[in-house]
């Protein structure tokens, strides 16, 4: 092995990106298969996604988790594209979380309560938008680009979508490619990590006739 690369057989590896698609791929399928940790699905991603994000990047990058989007970044700049997605999407989840399908399955969502439900949704995307906005994003954007980072990082989590409403599954490569551009653009995750907590809380809300 020279300068992080492998050659297998003829085949050269470039290390780190193997070991992050690998575990892009793995710590999903950990998840998928309810490994719990805690006993709290909340909790346990929040250990996957965020916990083992960070681990990953101490192990393999040897670099500060600044790098990989832990930071306030541009601020500013963060602060006007939440605001205008937020605004954006509560008009747009008005009326899209009203659908029978939405409906169905957000009800009985908060089964201990609804302030319980919204904080334990912001632990759990914290770890969701850490491994895919921060580590999967920023890792991928010096092997390809940023403009094909975007957009990879993106299909590992429209799939953790899958069991949802069709329509919020199908617009998700879309949402995820967004909110890579963002976290891009600000060079942090806590915007989209924000937006899409909003998102979340919102359409739990509307589709359950709280608001």
């Amino acid at each position: 092995m020279r300068d992080g690369r492998l050659t297998l057989a003829g085949v050269e590896f470039d290390v780190r990106l193997t070991l992050l698609i690998i575990f892009c791929t793995f710590v999903p399928m950990l998840d998928y298969y309810g490994h719990s940790p805690t006993g709290v699905k909340a909790w346990d991603r929040f250990i996957f996604y965020f916990l083992g994000s960070a681990l990953f990047i101490w192990a393999v990058y040897r670099e500060p988790l600044a790098n990989f989007g832990f930071r306030w970044g541009d601020w500013r700049r963060g602060l006007l594209y939440t605001a205008a997605s937020c605004a954006g999407m509560a008009l747009i989840l008005w009326f899209a979380a009203r659908t029978p399908a939405m409906q169905a399955f957000y009800e009985g969502r908060a089964p201990n309560g609804l302030g319980r439900a919204i904080f334990l949704n912001g632990v759990e995307l914290f770890g969701w938008e850490f491994v895919w906005r921060g580590l999967a994003l920023f890792a991928f954007a010096r092997a390809f680009g940023p403009g094909a980072a975007i957009f990879l990082q993106a299909v590992p989590f429209a799939y953790m979508h899958l069991g949802k409403p069709e329509l919020e599954t199908l617009s998700t490569i879309f949402g995820g490619a967004a909110f890579g551009f963002i976290a891009w653009r600000t060079r942090s995750f806590l915007y989209p990590w924000l937006i899409h907590w909003f998102i979340t809380v919102f359409t739990l809300l509307v589709a359950m006739g709280i608001i």
